[in-house]
């Protein structure tokens, strides 16, 4: 059965505690949880914390769990950002373990200067891999790559370069960025899911409008579209709203959020019937 999720940045703000409670209220039964959410990530990573607004949130069925992407990049030329940035992804699953979280979201890295992914790229590209892959071998949790926006610099960014490294990599999974594969074209969101579906565990949900990503649904026939799709290949994970709340014209109160989100998760619950 889908679940219908919020990644907890939409809550930037916000404490934990509080979090749980606007997404408990907006009537979403998921919760992709971002450890970079300051009140978390900037105390030292309280695990308990969560564990214990899971248990007051009962209602909040599933939790994924995103790893840190700010200031991160795996495939970095200087080595230490890369150091770095491998080891919060692999730290990132055993956290996810803690949490009882099914499905940990990871990014692909890009190549540091604004040109085509050298050879060498790649390399640091396939150690990022290799120790995700090994890490993988100690737990039951579900590890998905998400597609990057078609920008010049990125590593993964087409439907052809995601299904070559599922098939090159049978224990990996696939987050799909709606409104990433939607900057190059709607029929481009499309030919990832009829490619890549059966390795499909995550969906990050938004609009591209405007030369930006990360906008609410706003019962779009495009985003209809999309969960057509899903429903026709018979998707069964999380469909997560990914909502950038600085695109939204203007600073939205706790109260207004909660809105928005109960808005669009009644038509996702619409579209998914």
């Amino acid at each position: 059965m889908v679940s219908f999720s919020v990644a907890s940045m939409f809550f930037h703000e916000y404490t934990v505690s509080e979090i749980f409670s606007y997404v408990s209220r907006a009537g979403l039964n998921a919760m992709e949880f971002w450890l970079e959410t300051p009140h978390f990530w900037l105390r030292d990573l309280p695990v308990d914390e969560v564990i214990a607004c899971r248990n007051k949130h009962p209602g909040i069925k599933t939790l994924t769990v995103h790893s840190p992407i700010l200031d991160m990049n795996p495939c970095s030329i200087n080595p230490d950002v890369a150091r770095i940035s491998v080891d919060y992804a692999v730290r990132s699953l055993g956290i996810a373990g803690q949490l009882g979280a099914p499905v940990l979201t990871v990014h692909p890295g890009r190549r540091t200067a604004k040109r085509p992914p050298s050879d060498a790229d790649f390399v640091r590209f396939d150690h990022y891999v290799a120790a995700l892959r090994e890490a993988a071998t100690r737990t039951s949790i579900k590890i998905g790559m998400e597609n990057m926006e078609p920008v010049v610099n990125s590593l993964l960014c087409t439907p052809e370069r995601m299904r070559l490294l599922l098939d090159e990599e049978p224990w990996l999974f696939f987050t799909l960025d709606v409104a990433h594969a939607m900057a190059k074209s709607e029929d481009e969101v499309i030919r990832y899911i009829d490619l890549c579906h059966d390795r499909l565990i995550n969906v990050h949900i938004s609009r591209f409008d405007r030369g930006k990503a990360h906008f609410p649904l706003d019962r779009s026939a495009s985003m209809e579209k999309v969960m057509e799709s899903l429903k026709d290949h018979h998707y069964n994970g999380s469909l997560t709203l990914e909502i950038e709340d600085l695109n939204l014209g203007r600073p939205l109160s706790a109260e207004e959020k909660i809105v928005l989100l109960a808005q669009d998760c009644v038509f996702m619950q619409e579209c998914m019937e």
